[in-house]
Formats: structure tokens, C-alpha cells, sequence
């Protein structure tokens, strides 16, 4: 039936089940019929417009918005729309007029719940030991969680914190006590090699006194000129082969040690000559002699007179011409010889 009902503002109220159609209980329910016109559909500015409503749309509708409603109010808060005109007032349904299927799409417990009870919207999201604590407020237990997860939290990182702090300083205290044991074992070590060398040094001291006891230098009164290696055409080798103690002619000279005397006599540049021949096979050669005191054959002893200096052979003053040699081979350094034996010329 046509309706020639001039468009107008209207204010509206979800209850209003003579307006919406909502029977409390039903899904369905009887609506009024209405046939628009041009003037009733044209768009008013500042005027709500009203769409064609068929079958029972509406009613979805309002139970759609029961149920945004209803979700707004349980998380505490309230939508407010701002279109430049006083608000329009909404009334909340009772959740007993709520459908069935609605309680179920907002997660109310509709098992035990009695049809058309209302229900604390305000307990969705509760888990079933919040609500056996009493809790009742979905969002005072959210806030709850999250107080104690970040509570948990602040926890385990103050337990991993001083558990690094524990793990850092047992390491400085092992890496301390490990230099202190490494400085500790160097010191010793240092301190026995040390007292090694002292000893070592007490005993060749020792070893040396008591060869030069066995030991003699060949002359008294010297004075040292040429030494072993020295270079020169005066020599036929073309360097010193020996040390020279330059003396007065006619100082005493003695056998360093105790030995057999193999050579006594004559032998050119080297003027008259003694040559003594140790246990080990060591050769003494005594050069230059103004006189010869021994002969071949005979043994000596330590600090025996064998001659004296003299200026024979080949020679710029007197002196006497000292060499060594090891198992009668080439000369070495007469005077490393005899220190090696406690003697210092």
C-alpha cells in the first residue's frame, strides 16, 4: 500500500519492536508494508535516508546490532557518532531478547543458562582459572596476564643478567688465579735456573782450582805481546800461531804440567825448541830458549824447569814463543787453552 508520508528525522530506539519489527523470542515477526516514492527516496541533506527493507532483513539487523552493541559495552567502552546533529539516543536490548544464535556467535554459555536470563558480557574472554579466582572483568584479567608475563619476563632477564654477571667474574677469578699460577711456575723456574748456573759456576770454579794446582804458567816477569791469530808478514803462515811472554833473556821456564819430553834441540826459525807431550796427547811447544835444561825421553813434572828465554831463531827480541796442539795437530789459541785450566796470563 502506497504511502505518501513526507521523509522526516526520526529518532529511534532499539526496543521499539513496533518500529523495527523485533519480537522479543522470534527470529521473525510481522512488518508493515511500504512502498516508497520519488519524494520519499530522494536524499535530504542533513536527513537520515532509509533504505527498502525486505522480508526479515530488519530483524538480522537488529540482531547484528544487538550484538555490536552488547561487544562495545563489554570491553567498556561506548561508541559516539559525531554528524553535526544531536546524538541519537540507543537504547540497549535486554540479552534476554537476544536470539539464541546470536548468544552463541558472542560466546555466552547458553548450555545452562536458563532462555531469555542475561548473561555478564563482561566475563567473555576468562579463562576457567581466572573465573575460579573470582575474576569477572575480562579486561581487568587480560591486564592481569600481561602484568604477570611481563613481571615473568623482567624476572628471567634479572636471572640470565646476574647468572652472566656470575659466569663473567668466575672467569676473570680462573683466568687471575691461572696467571697467578703461570707467574708463580716462571718465578720457580727462573729461581732454579738461576740456582743451576750459580752452582754450575761454584763447581767449574772448583774444577778449575784444583787443576790449577796441577797447572803452571811457563814464566814469571812477562809481559803479554803477540797473541794467537794476530796478522803479519813476520810469520810464515802469515798470522801468529802462538802467544808471546816477552822476558829478559835468561828467565826461568817451567813445564806447565807434568809431562814426557819429546823433542829437545834446534829447529830453525823456531830457535831452540822443547816440545812436551801431555797424557792426552797434547803437544807444548817452548820456543826461542837461549839454553835447554832437559833431553828426550824424560818425564817432568809440574813447575820443572825445561830452559830459559832467549832470542834464537826467528825473533826481534827475547821472548818465549808458546803454542798448543792437540794431539800433535794444528795450534789453537794457547791462551784459551790455559784458562780452561784455571790459568789467567
Amino acid at each position: 500500500m502506497a504511502s505518501n508520508r513526507p521523509a522526516q528525522s526520526t529518532s529511534f530506539a532499539p526496543n521499539d519492536t513496533q518500529t523495527f519489527g523485533f519480537a522479543p523470542g522470534n527470529d521473525e515477526g510481522p512488518w508493515e508494508e511500504w512502498n516508497p516514492t520519488e519524494e520519499s527516496l530522494r536524499p535530504v541533506r542533513g536527513r537520515h535516508r532509509v533504505a527498502k527493507q525486505r522480508g526479515g532483513g530488519l530483524a538480522r539487523s537488529s540482531t547484528v546490532l544487538g550484538v555490536g552493541v552488547m561487544a562495545a559495552v563489554g570491553a567498556g567502552g561506548m561508541a559516539t557518532a559525531q554528524s553535526g546533529k544531536p546524538p541519537v539516543s540507543i537504547s540497549m536490548p535486554d540479552l534476554s531478547s537476544v536470539t539464541h544464535s546470536a548468544k552463541e556467535f558472542i560466546g555466552v554459555d547458553t548450555s545452562s543458562a536458563p532462555k531469555g536470563s542475561a548473561t555478564a558480557l563482561s566475563g567473555a574472554g576468562l579463562t576457567t582459572e581466572e573465573a575460579a579466582a573470582g575474576s569477572s572483568d575480562a579486561g581487568e584479567a587480560l591486564r592481569a596476564r600481561i602484568m604477570q608475563q611481563a613481571e615473568s619476563q623482567q624476572d628471567r632477564i634479572a636471572a640470565a643478567a646476574a647468572q652472566a654477571a656470575e659466569d663473567a667474574a668466575a672467569k676473570k677469578a680462573a683466568a687471575a688465579a691461572a696467571k697467578a699460577q703461570d707467574d708463580a711456575k716462571a718465578k720457580a723456574a727462573a729461581a732454579k735456573k738461576k740456582a743451576e748456573e750459580e752452582a754450575k759456576k761454584k763447581a767449574e770454579a772448583e774444577r778449575l782450582a784444583a787443576l790449577a794446582k796441577q797447572y803452571a804458567l811457563p814464566t814469571s816477569s812477562y809481559t803479554l805481546t803477540s797473541r794467537f791469530g794476530d796478522a803479519g808478514a813476520m810469520w810464515s803462515s802469515g798470522y801468529h800461531t802462538g802467544l808471546d811472554f816477552a822476558a829478559p833473556t835468561g828467565t826461568l821456564i817451567k813445564a806447565i804440567h807434568s809431562a814426557t819430553v819429546t823433542e829437545a834441540g834446534w829447529a830453525g826459525s823456531y830457535g831452540y825448541r822443547t816440545i812436551l807431550t801431555l797424557d792426552d796427547g797434547t803437544e807444548l811447544w817452548f820456543c826461542h830458549q837461549s839454553s835447554i835444561s832437559v833431553t828426550v825421553g824424560q818425564k817432568v813434572a809440574t813447575g820443572d824447569v825445561i830452559g830459559r828465554v832467549g832470542a834464537t831463531g826467528n825473533v826481534t827480541g827475547p821472548h818465549l814463543h808458546l803454542e798448543v796442539h792437540p794431539g800433535g795437530g794444528d795450534a789453537i789459541d794457547p791462551m784459551a787453552w790455559l784458562q780452561s785450566r784455571g790459568l789467567t796470563p
